[in-house]
Formats: C-alpha cells, sequence, structure tokens
C-alpha cells in the first residue's frame, strides 16, 4: 500500500467514526440513517467501517442528515468548547467501558495466533493511536457494524520496519510494546513515547522487569532500540520497584509466552490489570493471585485461541461523571461504576458531606467486576481533615486525584491536594484559579484549596494534561456565564463522546472552530 493510500484509507476509518458517534448522538440506527439517505443499512456499515469511498456530495449529505458540525469538509484547528454554566445536571448517565483496559488488550492481543475480539471498546484517540500502530505493522483491525466490537488477527510474520512512527510517539502505551515483542523478534525498534505533558517520567522500572527475559534497551536519535537473549531461567521471581500499572502488565505480557514460572512481586492489582489477567487466561495463561500484589503466572510458549473479551467499565470516567454532579449541585445517577474502584473515593466523598447511594451490586459482562450505580444528591461539602493523596490500588486512584481539586473547591474549609507521582501536573490545576477558585500551588506536586468557591465564568486554553483538562471544563459547568475551554483535544484521548453526553444530562456545550 503506498503512502497516499494509507492515508486515504486513514482517513475514511477517522470519517466514520464521526459518522457513527453523531448517528449514535440523534439515537438513530443505521438502517433509520440509511433512509435519511436513500440508501441501504450496509452502505452505512461500510461507511462507519471505513470501507466506503465517500465524495463531496455524500459528505454534504451525511452532515445534513446527521446535522452535525463533526462531518465538515475542509475545516481544520483545533476544537473548543462554549460552556454556559450554573445549571444543575439531571437524568442519568452509564459509564464506558476502560480506555486503559483497551490500551493494554490491544498490546495483549499481539500474543495471540488465534482471532482476539474485544467487546464494547471505547471509540477514543488514545485507542485509534495505538490500531494505527498494530495496523501499520500487519495486523488486522475489524470493526462490528455497530463500532463497539474489535475483531484483531496478527499475522504470523510482523513488519515492524514499517511502524507508524507518529502515532507510536504521541503515545505512552507504546511501551507496552515491549513486553509481547520480546516473544517475537531478537532485534526491534520502538519510536519514543509520548502522551500527555505530565513531567519526567523513567522507563528504568519497565526495564527491570523484563531483563529477566532476555530484553535490553538502549535509547538512540529518538528510539528504543531493544535485544533480546535468551533467557537463563526457567522460573524466576521479579520484584517491581514500582507498583505502576504499566510496569505489571508489562511483566505480564512478557510472562505469559514464556515456558516457565514467573512470580511479580508487588504488582498492581489495578482494574486494567484485572482485565489483563482475565485475557490471558483465556488465552490458555494460568494466574494465580488475581487482585492481589503477587502474581504467579505460568505461561506457555505458543498462544493460539479465539477469544472474545468484554471490557470492564472505567473507574477513572466513572469518578469524572460523579465530579460533574457533584460541582453543579445535581441530583445524578451515575450508572456501572465499578465500585471495587471507587470505594476509598466515595468514603473520603462521604467523610466530605456527600450524600448518594448505592444500589445492590450486580456483575460486570466479564462476570468478575462488581458494578453499582450512584445517586448523588445535592450537599454541602466539607473540606477533609486530612490531605488528599493517591496511592496504588487499592487506595485513591492516581488518576482520579485531581478531581479532587475541583470538588475541594466547592467544600467549606482548606483541604491539601499531594499529587507525589507527576512532576507537574499539580501545577496545571492552578488554572482553576481563573475561574475563582482559590487554588495556591505550594510546589510542584502540592496545591491547598480553599473552599467554598463562587466560580466566575473565564476563557481559558486547555492544559496539556488529560484530567486537569476535563477539571477545567467540569469547574466551567459549575460558573455562572459564558466560559470557553479552547483547545480541547485531549479530552478526546480518554474519554467518548464527553461533551455530547453531558448535554444530555443538561449541560449547555456548544462545540466550535476558529
Amino acid at each position: 500500500m503506498t503512502l497516499t493510500e494509507e492515508t486515504t484509507t486513514q482517513s475514511l476509518r477517522q470519517i466514520g467514526a464521526l459518522v457513527r458517534d453523531a448517528r449514535r448522538h440523534h439515537g438513530l440506527t443505521q438502517q433509520q440513517l440509511g433512509e435519511r439517505l436513500g440508501t441501504s443499512q450496509s452502505a452505512i456499515a461500510r461507511i462507519e467501517q471505513g470501507n466506503q469511498n465517500l465524495t463531496l456530495e455524500l459528505l454534504g449529505r451525511l452532515s445534513a442528515a446527521l446535522d452535525s458540525e463533526l462531518i465538515t469538509v475542509g475545516r481544520s484547528g483545533p476544537t473548543h468548547l462554549r460552556v454556559s454554566g450554573g445549571t444543575p445536571l439531571s437524568g442519568s448517565v452509564t459509564v464506558k467501558s476502560s480506555k486503559n483496559a483497551a490500551v493494554a488488550l490491544l498490546c495483549a492481543a499481539l500474543l495471540n495466533r488465534g482471532r482476539t475480539t474485544l467487546r464494547n471498546v471505547s471509540r477514543i484517540v488514545e485507542v485509534d493511536r495505538i490500531l494505527d500502530v498494530l495496523t501499520s505493522i500487519g495486523v488486522s483491525a475489524t470493526w462490528d457494524a455497530t463500532g463497539r466490537d474489535l475483531t484483531l488477527v496478527v499475522p504470523e510474520q510482523l513488519d515492524l520496519s514499517a511502524i507508524d512512527a507518529d502515532a507510536a510517539r504521541r503515545t505512552r502505551s507504546i511501551i507496552m510494546f515491549l513486553g509481547p515483542l520480546l516473544h517475537r523478534a531478537e532485534d526491534f525498534r520502538l519510536p519514543y513515547a509520548g502522551g500527555c505533558d505530565l513531567g519526567t517520567r523513567t522507563v528504568e522500572p519497565h526495564m527491570i522487569a523484563l531483563r529477566p527475559f532476555g530484553l535490553e534497551v538502549e535509547a538512540h536519535a529518538g528510539e528504543y532500540r531493544a535485544t533480546v537473549a535468551p533467557p537463563v531461567a526457567r522460573d524466576r521471581t521479579i520484584v517491581l520497584t514500582e507498583r505502576g500499572d504499566t510496569v505489571t502488565e508489562n511483566a505480564l505480557l512478557a510472562a505469559a509466552r514464556h515456558d516457565g514460572t514467573t512470580t511479580i512481586r508487588n504488582a498492581s492489582p489495578n482494574y486494567m490489570v484485572q482485565d489483563l489477567c482475565l485475557y490471558l487466561e483465556l488465552l490458555g495463561v494460568r494466574i494465580e493471585g488475581f487482585g492481589t500484589t503477587t502474581l504467579v503466572v505460568t505461561g506457555k510458549p505458543v498462544l493460539d485461541a479465539d477469544v472474545d473479551y468484554p471490557l470492564s467499565e472505567d473507574p477513572v470516567e466513572a469518578m469524572s461523571l460523579l465530579t460533574a454532579g457533584i460541582v453543579t449541585s445535581s441530583e445524578l445517577t451515575v450508572r456501572r461504576a465499578p465500585i471495587e474502584f471507587l470505594e476509598i473515593e466515595l468514603a473520603i466523598l462521604a467523610e466530605m458531606g456527600l450524600q448518594f447511594d448505592l444500589s445492590p451490586e450486580y456483575p460486570a459482562d466479564n462476570g468478575r467486576t462488581r458494578l453499582v450505580d450512584i445517586t448523588l444528591h445535592p450537599s454541602q461539602l466539607r473540606a477533609p481533615i486530612d490531605k488528599v493523596h493517591p496511592m496504588p490500588f487499592p487506595g485513591l486512584n492516581i488518576d482520579n486525584l485531581p478531581f479532587f481539586a475541583v470538588i475541594a473547591a466547592t467544600a467549606t474549609g482548606s483541604t491539601l491536594i499531594h499529587d507525589w507521582v507527576y512532576d507537574n501536573r499539580a501545577i496545571h490545576l492552578s488554572d482553576l484559579t481563573r475561574l475563582g477558585a482559590d487554588v495556591r500551588l505550594l510546589d510542584p506536586h502540592r496545591v491547598l484549596v480553599e473552599g467554598p468557591t463562587r466560580w466566575s465564568a473565564a476563557e481559558i486554553v486547555c492544559p496539556p494534561a488529560l484530567r486537569p483538562a476535563v477539571c477545567i471544563l467540569l469547574a466551567m459547568l459549575a460558573a455562572k456565564g459564558d466560559s470557553v475551554l479552547r483547545n480541547v483535544d485531549i479530552i478526546a484521548r480518554g474519554y467518548e463522546q464527553l461533551y455530547e453526553r453531558l448535554v444530555e444530562m443538561g449541560a449547555r456545550i456548544e462545540v466550535f472552530h476558529d
């Protein structure tokens, strides 16, 4: 395939995703949209899968049929939001599947000689970037007609020389290719990992996890150069120096095809790691210690199975939606929330005075994750006595910490937020001062929040970090008047149709472009 053909294919796939999302937002089936356009359901399915050539005339008809600014001809430049705040939300919203689990399982599919079907995959930029990398090296990736289920087939030989370096450099998740690829090549290269601007993060913990499998990595001119030697020991114990999620996942990916037993100590038992374990078990890998910090993995040199796996719900998105309801003093129900990964957050919120009800627990589609529906009630919040800080699971989720800055701004009293993990994410939270919050940066890791806040509208450029960007958007929902949040494309990295779903609950958000 030529470069022009690859670019056209990628553009058709992106347009197809936009068509699908806009159709769903309007509550239309493929058949109904086909009737509006005077075409068939199968034609709509081909468009949404990126398998249909599109004329300018057809693009115009799609735009009209969907009444959507998402599909226009000739528009370029960043996306901005105009938020008319100060209005409570209402109704209910359902949590989407996990972004981080999706990324891990896309990388894990490289281990499988059989067919991998992932159910209920969120259509977000981070997933698209990993898919761009996978398809560039020869992996077949096919969405079903609904655009929710993804089937992956990995060829016998991967063409690593053709890797989409641009997509790879725009996601830190590319580092999770190391674990699967060390089983497939004696030497290979990967572009440097990228992602959010959260400060320097070393990859040394990954090397500590993967060296026992024979992997050595050197950094040269913007890429990782990896060589693989046969591992010496059949059975080994790996002690992770950092209980990181991606580090644990990389160790699991390496151990899955190792012919022997690998004991991983100080492992993360977080939600995306649990999804990965459940998927690997379907492939025939035996894993003891599920949900604990010690995993004993009995691998198989060949993994060849046709498997279907439904992704679990995303606790960070659940926390985002809960925060939207809290800061707007709303009566709101967040459905299908993975309670096991929100218990600490809810305990802190209860201490702060939040009133909420939990439904009886019920299982997720994977049969293991525990879900509840959480109904919020408008509450007068007070600052917690202790500082709010993250810890590895089962502590407060590192990605959920920024939301407590917004929540603390609505509470009476002083709250200390300690973000010890990232070098400069706390700095981005100081942008809340533009909306009237009293957020004082004590150092690159700590902010002191004084509340309650009388929110006011403002125009802000989105910070280059996903969760702080969402925090500012949620604060704008609470601020009376019209706010503008510019350059919001980073939010699409981790959220699917967030603006549309907030609008369905009563938020007033307009998407516009310069």
